[in-house]
């Protein structure tokens, strides 16, 4: 067999690459025609066509198979174009930090975050960020792990609050918060609460409202069923929303399953119940993540700072 070459070509690729054949790898995933991208790009078509033989060149493999008039592209070209994507998203946010530095702004902070993190950590850094830097401009979006750290990878999110939940987050630097139980909850009248112990069994008689599948907190459920030999109940209810589940199980006889600390608060305030089930598994502990391979600004250094100190009232 022979031998592999273990030499470092990094910067002769890098003296190779072009931000132009960048941009016109994004285009052909968005055009599916190497004609649709150099039009999007204002290139003809053999300026295309050489321009990506060049990087194919720079890169000593293929990127793509034709199929028919269409480009579709192989594994290598799968792992450029997750690569170029990221470096798309790092320009994003460069683009953006310059511009508010020649506005003399504070700056920008988008934040991921999953619902559990939001009643205690996440509202108390916001708030002391808030009073170091008044100007910033924050922007939190709230939604399962999964969802959020393709927009981390995508440069949208430059911080998430949750989970490594998936094999993207291998670019990404994790700091564990805590661990989280779930809580199954119900309107505050409902049938179950009137039983001294409810057993599986009990709640398979009425219908579920579930995260989508993939999501962490379904894959817990979806593994208490497993060990149960009972199927996922048919006719269910799928959400990200935690507010539509709540809203779901406060108007109807159907079960939900959301963070246990945000359930102990709507329960605290008589907004719905917890029903005395335990679950047999937690949920993997929740942190921060960030993107190794692209810079933090100032205000997320100082945002992950709070974060980690904080503690929830």
């Amino acid at each position: 067999m022979g031998s592999i070459d273990k030499r470092d070509n990094t910067p002769q690729l890098l003296n190779r690459l072009r931000m132009r054949q960048v941009a016109l790898i994004l285009a052909i995933e968005e055009q599916q025609t190497l004609r649709g991208a150099a039009a999007q790009l204002g290139l003809t078509q053999p300026a295309a066509t050489k321009m990506l033989h060049e990087l194919e060149d720079a890169l000593g493999q293929p990127l793509f198979d034709r199929v028919g008039r269409k480009l579709k592209r192989n594994a290598a070209g799968d792992r450029v174009f997750d690569y170029f994507r990221a470096m798309r998203g790092s320009m994003e946010a460069l683009n953006r930090e310059l511009g508010e530095l020649r506005q003399g702004s504070a700056g920008r902070l988008a934040v991921g975050s999953i619902m559990a993190a939001s009643p205690g950590r996440l509202t108390q850094a916001l708030l002391d960020l808030k009073q170091q830097l008044p100007l910033l401009e924050m922007e939190v979006a709230v939604d399962t792990s999964d969802r959020l750290l393709a927009q981390l990878q995508e440069g949208v999110l430059e911080v998430v609050v949750g989970r490594m939940a998936t094999a993207s987050t291998a670019e990404c630097s994790f700091r564990p918060i805590e661990d989280e139980s779930l809580a199954f909850i119900v309107r505050n009248d409902h049938p179950l609460l009137a039983l001294r112990q409810v057993a599986f069994a009990d709640l398979q008689r009425y219908g579920w409202v579930l995260q989508p599948a993939g999501s962490p907190m379904r894959t817990v459920i979806e593994q208490e069923f497993r060990e149960h030999c009972t199927p996922l109940p048919r006719g269910l209810i799928e959400t990200g929303s935690i507010l539509t589940t709540i809203n779901l199980v406060r108007n109807s006889d159907m079960v939900g399953v959301i963070p246990l600390t945000v359930g102990a608060l709507n329960d605290a305030h008589g907004m719905l119940r917890i029903v005395p089930y335990v679950l047999r598994h937690r949920l993997e502990s929740y942190g921060s993540l960030v993107r190794r391979d692209r810079p933090m600004s100032l205000p997320a250094q100082m945002f992950l700072e709070l974060l980690h100190r904080a503690e929830p009232d």
